[in-house]
Parts: structure tokens; C-alpha cells; sequence
């Protein structure tokens, strides 16, 4: 029961965050067609349940759990449901996430959202990978895989909590990758650019100008589809990238080479 470099996921178990729109959406359907047991875990319950029924539309398996990534006992708590129901868990997909209300320059920028920024977009990659970690252990080999950001490795003007953040998880990934490289569980991170998502419209407004505007900073000339990540996730999962460990996979169309 491993991981082929075709993707076969039969016999496994993914934990994905996020799971309720979007790219954790789509991951989770990716994994489910490869075979693999999901569970979904998100905030957001209706849709959450409604990815875990997408899921078993195609026939695979799935429970939805709900979930607050800022919260130890609600990451405990689902990973333990995740153990209880498949017995074991091989992959982690850390998605979940917000993005900022407005933007302000750093000086004027409000606490409250910072923190709460940093609290679900950093920190909850943290304790999920904390409670994720031990599991995978047991197994004797896995993978993570952590959303970061175009902001990531790159200045974003006016959004310095969520560009922090996802340069923390830039450095979370590669710290937690060389601590257990050496136990066989590989921890990588995405670095999306615009992709065509409910997020991306919340931040868009909505408008064909807002789209407009943010498909001219694509040097592609598009936005990304979410199943472009999820192809990406389901890559760094497999064998065929057991070479790779704390890498930031950038998947934005060109956008942060100019």
C-alpha cells in the first residue's frame, strides 16, 4: 500500500484543511479519485459536508469534521476522528486559511486583524502539523503539505500580516521538513498565485473589474484552477517527488517572476 509514481493513493489517508471551497475542495477531491480516504475539516459545515458528499459521489470515502485550526483540542479532535474512522493517517494537506479584510499600510494597519491573520493562516499550520506529525510517525513515512503564498516570497503592499504569514509558513515548512527528513515524512509548502476561487472573489469584489484586474497581473493571461494546485499537492505527496523536502512549490502563472 504505497504511493506509485502515477499517484495511486489506494490504502492511504489524507487530512485536509480548508476543505470546504476552493483549493482544499478540489485536493480533496484529487486525493479521493487517486484512491485514497479523506477527511475534510473545516469551519464552515454545510459546505464541508457537501465536499465530503462530492467525495462519495465518486465513490470514495470521507468524513467531515468540523474544525478551527486555531484551536489544539479542535486539530486533536479531528485528527483523533480521522484515527477512529481509517485507522491511520499518511498525508496532510494544511490549507485552511483567510485573507485580509482591506488593505492598510503597516503603521495604520488594525490588530485585531493581524492577529486573527496570523492565528488561522500561520499558527494553525502549526498545530495541525504538531498533531499531524505523531501520526504520520506511526506509519513510518508520509507526507505535508503547507499553503503558503505568491506572499510568501514576495513584499505584498498593504497586507503585512497575511504577507508575514505566509512567509512563516515558508519557514515552518522547511524548519519541520529538516526535522524528520530523516524519518521519512517529507514537508513541503504551495505557493499559489491568483487562484479562481470563492476567496479570490471576496477579494476581487465580485466584478468583472476586480477580475479584470487581477488577470492583468497573470503573465498566463488567466487566473489558476484550483485542481492545478490540487495536481501540484498530490505530485509532493507521491513517490515520484520523494526527493523533495522542505521545497516552495511557486504555482502562479508566471506572476512573481517579473
Amino acid at each position: 500500500m504505497t504511493t506509485n509514481e502515477n499517484g495511486n493513493y489506494t490504502g492511504k489517508v489524507a487530512f485536509v484543511t480548508g476543505a470546504a471551497s476552493g483549493i482544499g475542495r478540489a485536493t480533496a477531491l484529487a486525493f479521493a479519485r487517486e484512491g485514497a480516504s479523506v477527511v475534510v475539516a473545516d469551519v464552515s459545515e454545510p459546505s464541508n459536508q457537501e465536499t465530503a458528499r462530492m467525495i462519495e459521489e465518486l465513490g470514495g470515502q470521507a468524513i467531515a469534521v468540523k474544525c478551527d485550526v486555531t484551536q489544539a483540542e479542535d486539530v486533536k479532535a479531528a485528527l483523533d476522528k480521522t484515527v477512529e474512522a481509517f485507522g491511520r493517517l499518511d498525508f496532510a494537506f494544511n490549507n485552511a486559511g483567510i485573507e485580509p479584510r482591506k488593505a492598510a499600510p503597516t503603521a495604520e494597519y488594525e490588530e485585531e486583524e493581524w492577529n486573527q491573520i496570523i492565528d488561522i493562516n500561520l499558527r494553525g499550520v502549526f498545530l495541525c502539523m504538531k498533531h499531524e506529525i505523531p501520526l504520520i510517525l506511526k506509519q513510518g513515512r508520509g507526507a505535508i503539505v503547507n499553503t503558503s503564498s505568491g506572499a510568501g516570497i514576495i513584499g505584498i503592499k498593504g497586507s503585512p500580516a497575511y504577507t508575514a504569514a505566509k512567509h512563516g509558513v515558508i519557514g515552518l515548512t522547511k524548519a519541520a521538513a529538516l526535522d524528520y527528513a530523516a524519518q521519512n515524512i517529507r514537508v513541503n509548502a504551495v505557493c499559489p498565485g491568483y487562484i479562481d476561487t470563492p476567496m479570490m472573489g471576496r477579494f476581487t469584489g465580485g466584478t468583472d473589474e476586480g477580475r479584470a484586474q487581477v488577470i492583468a497581473e497573470e503573465p498566463v493571461g488567466r487566473m489558476g484552477k484550483p485542481e492545478e494546485i490540487a495536481a501540484a499537492v498530490l505530485w509532493l505527496c507521491s513517490d515520484a517527488a520523494a526527493f523533495v523536502v522542505g521545497h516552495a512549490m511557486v504555482i502562479d502563472g508566471g506572476q512573481t517572476v517579473q
